[in-house]
């Protein structure tokens, strides 16, 4: 069984593999990922909020990260929490994403 820094980077590069379909920066750079937590037999907890309560895949798009999550070899159970607490705010982005958006 792996350590769990080592889990958590894996789970870190599979989430960046998920984007919102409006905006081509991953949601890990965009700052929607709030938490992310390995817990004791390696289950994954998730906490993401999205650009809006209205975003069109408020349905498929928490789906995606838990099943890309749950499909990690040595991942036990994912699961992830939706909240809009705080709201999310461009100030969420990281560096990088400002810089591919040209938001400087």
């Amino acid at each position: 069984m792996e350590e769990p820094k080592e889990l958590y980077d894996r789970v870190i590069e599979t989430i960046k593999t998920c984007y919102d379909p409006e905006i081509p920066v991953d949601i890990y750079e965009l700052g929607l990922i709030y938490e992310v937590k390995i817990i004791e037999g390696n289950d994954v907890h998730v906490k993401m909020t999205l650009t809006s309560p209205a975003c069109p895949v408020a349905e498929s798009l928490p789906l995606e990260v838990e099943q890309k999550i749950k499909s990690i070899p040595d991942v036990n159970d994912a699961k992830v929490e939706l909240t809009f607490d705080p709201p999310w705010d461009k100030d969420m982005m990281s560096e990088e994403a400002r810089m591919e958006l040209g938001m400087w």
